[in-house]
């Protein structure tokens, strides 16, 4: 039967193949587009009981929301934020990792046009007082975590926009609103406003109406590899550019479960967790867990028995080391993996313990999915797949020319036009494309410019038309006058059977100018020696060029990560640059 949501945006929902999809998918984006109403409220109206959410934490306790107890509870909480003064264009900061609040309240923001920041709660008190402060947040919600809470009481002082503070849980400490009790003493009507208005405080004086699905919606916080975080700001199109990342390459369906593992606080919760997924009538399958562990990960996906399931690569990675026969994957239709690039190895091996073939998607905050191995494409484990649609996919050497097949070059938007940087985004940008770095006209120049958002990674396409990730354009390695990417030796090390993980930097070298640099989490059973890290060297050397191996290994306990599990190479590059790396097997 013909989903009557996702049509209306999607005037063709089936195609042939992948050709044909790439040129004939079109996404209709109305003036006044709001997700919350357009589609969940939508689909309460049309059916009721349809299932939008299914939720699990490490306890076992299970709990199902229908698309009308969403519709219901979005309402109740929009009227509490507006309760509390919170009015279109204001800006509230959500930590609060996979509650059923997270989705409540930022249906409830976006029926008011207010702009949410979602935050982890792993967030430093640095971190926490300058996103407060940059973006000028007035009101705050979170879980009663002790630590988060003690961070947040030294902090919030010095957050002078903040005017409400509020709490999801069993136990309010004095000073915070208890957010369930408002919501559940709240009226749930909520009609929807008139069309049009301004943006509040993102909208230019000469420019004070603009079509509402222009109007700022999300703000997530992007680290770089220097300076401070860079506010991604999407507006309301954001949602229908996630069509593509859910029904053409996690293939989620009507009517099933889709899983994606991910923490609240990253944009993969918006690739994964929300928009697609309710847009084409899947129900979101959640595990709230304290702390990843394999067996908990295992366990929870047993108990939601997704049809479609999406992970980063660091939780496949973990998972391969363990034993799976004991575990049914059979309810498993369909496999994606997306934030890190998943080496071969990795891939192969699930395939051979479990039977899943995954899927490799690319992607940032600053957009929806790039480019995939889409349904329609045969899996070349290591590549990303193919340019989805809209985007116009380029690669760009640095003079701003296309590369040829083979050269690597920087990943871009061609698609992307020019940003209006002191205000919002053009209206012909793709849906799923940022509007620009919030605050940082600069930034938002040196990224995008020319008709084109330069993203900063890099990668080569081969003659058939597949990408392939090299790295961050300060990742990739320069020695001897070779450029070198980190995720190739990353995944001829994954190969060997003593390596759960790996993180391959730069090492300035006054010979060669860099030499590369392995730091390696062992596996179970294997032990450091000077032995396994020339034996790790020459297994390197046998699977790519010889040219390619680690000059420098080091043992460590863990990785430094963020909380989405991207292995942070800048970190590393950081200690190594505050401490005197002993030049050694080289």
């Amino acid at each position: 039967m013909m989903n009557d949501i996702l049509s209306r945006f999607c005037p063709r929902i089936d195609f042939d193949s992948y050709e044909d999809f790439f040129e004939n998918y079109r996404c209709v984006v109305p003036d006044d587009f709001n997700f919350a109403y357009d589609v969940v409220d939508n689909w309460a109206e049309i059916d009721p009981g349809k299932l939008a959410l299914l939720w699990t934490n490490d306890e076992g306790e299970m709990k199902s929301y229908s698309f009308s107890d969403m519709k219901k509870l979005s309402g109740r909480a929009a009227n509490v934020f507006r309760a509390w003064g919170i009015k279109k264009g204001d800006v509230v900061m959500l930590i609060l990792k996979q509650r059923p609040e997270v989705w409540i309240s930022m249906l409830a923001l976006e029926k008011i046009g207010a702009v949410c920041i979602p935050g982890s709660y792993q967030l430093t008190q640095k971190d926490l007082a300058y996103r407060c402060n940059i973006a000028g947040v007035k009101a705050l919600v979170t879980v009663d975590d002790r630590e988060l809470l003690d961070d947040l009481e030294k902090v919030l002082p010095e957050c002078k926009t903040v005017a409400v503070k509020a709490l999801a849980g069993t136990r309010v400490p004095e000073g915070f609103v208890d957010f369930r009790k408002a919501i559940d003493e709240a009226p749930e009507d909520f009609p929807r406003p008139p069309s049009g208005g301004g943006a509040g405080d993102f909208s230019r004086a000469e420019h004070p109406r603009i079509p509402p699905v222009l109007e700022p919606m999300l703000i997530y916080f992007s680290s770089g590899t220097t300076g401070m975080p860079k506010m991604v700001l999407h507006n309301h199109s954001l949602p229908l550019g996630h069509i593509v990342t859910a029904k053409y390459w996690q293939c989620v369906q009507d009517g099933k479960v889709h899983m994606t593992q991910t923490d609240s606080g990253w944009a993969k919760f918006a690739w994964g967790k929300i928009y697609g997924q309710w847009i084409c009538g899947a129900a979101v399958g959640v595990y709230d867990t304290e702390k990843f562990t394999p067996k908990g990960m295992l366990d929870a996906i047993e108990r939601i028995r997704p049809a479609t399931f999406c992970a980063p690569a660091t939780i496949f990675r973990f998972l391969i080391k363990e034993d799976l026969s004991s575990y049914d994957f059979s309810f498993i239709e369909h496999t994606s993996v997306a934030g890190e690039p998943l080496s071969p190895e990795v891939f192969y091996q699930i395939r051979e313990k479990t039977g899943l073939e995954i899927r490799e998607g690319f992607g940032q905050s600053e957009t929806s999915v790039m480019a995939a191995s889409f349904k329609w494409l045969p899996v070349r484990p290591g590549s990303m797949g193919k340019p989805a649609p809209l985007f116009g996919l380029s690669l760009l050497d640095e003079n701003g020319k296309p590369c040829d097949d083979g050269i690597v070059g920087n990943i871009s938007v061609t698609a992307a036009g020019s940003p209006d940087v002191e205000g919002l985004a053009r209206s012909d940008s793709p849906p799923g494309l940022f509007r620009g770095y919030w605050k940082d006209d600069g930034v938002t120049r040196a990224s995008w410019y020319d008709g084109a958002y330069r993203t900063g990674d890099m990668a080569w396409r081969d003659a058939d038309g597949y990408y392939w990730f090299v790295g961050r354009n300060d990742d990739v390695i320069k020695c001897s006058g070779y450029r070198i990417g980190p995720f190739e030796v990353e995944s001829a090390l994954m190969e060997h059977p003593s390596v759960l993980e790996c993180a391959v930097t730069a090492i300035p070298d006054p010979t060669r100018g860099q030499v590369v640099k392995a730091t390696i989490v062992l596996a179970r059973g294997a032990a450091p020696s000077e032995e396994l890290k020339r034996e790790l060297q020459n297994h390197v050397k046998r699977v790519t060029a010889p040219y390619k191996y680690p000059r420098i290994v080091e043992f460590v306990d863990e990785l430094p990560k963020t909380v989405s599990g991207k292995i942070q190479r800048n970190v590393i590059r950081q200690r190594d640059g505050e401490a005197s790396v002993p030049r050694q097997n080289g």
